[in-house]
């Protein structure tokens, strides 16, 4: 009994530590530019996902919305572009403190690319890396948390 008890405790201490390791990336991030904010938050199925909340310009001149009107399929094209979903389906890799296996969209271009998420020693810098294809290709970004 002695023993069930010390394995319960440890998988408790060693869940948490994923956890709080795994949900470094929550929160808001101002990106590249400094045009937009991104609120990347944790699924239900512990998948992370991100979305516009934020745009320095967020209408065109004739005072509408922005919209997506460079994404191929023309039934997505009437979406503004803030609340956009572009970061999906993110999962953690413990072994390479990395988030993996998402993709981001850009609707500046209408492009969706593989992605792949870090923190090298600053917890307030985000990497991030759109690839096709192999990660060594690619384009790598920084974001800055928001205040």
């Amino acid at each position: 009994m002695k023993n069930l008890m010390l394995l319960f405790i440890a998988v408790t201490f060693t869940s948490l530590s994923y956890s709080q390791k795994s949900d470094k990336i929550i929160g808001t991030w101002i990106t590249q530019d400094g045009d937009s904010k991104i609120t990347i938050e944790k699924n239900s199925d512990g998948t992370f996902d991100g979305k516009i909340i934020w745009l320095k310009e967020p209408n065109r001149e004739n005072g509408e919305a922005k919209l997506d009107d460079k994404n191929p399929d023309e039934k997505l094209q009437s979406r503004p572009i803030k609340g956009l979903e572009i970061l999906q389906g993110f999962t953690y890799d413990e072994d390479d403190k990395e988030w993996v296996d998402g993709t981001i969209y850009d609707p500046k271009s209408g492009s969706t690319y593989k992605c792949l998420m870090w923190f090298d020693d600053d917890p307030n810098t985000l990497m991030v890396k759109g690839y096709i294809g192999v990660s060594i290709i690619g384009k790598k970004v920084q974001w800055k948390r928001a205040g």
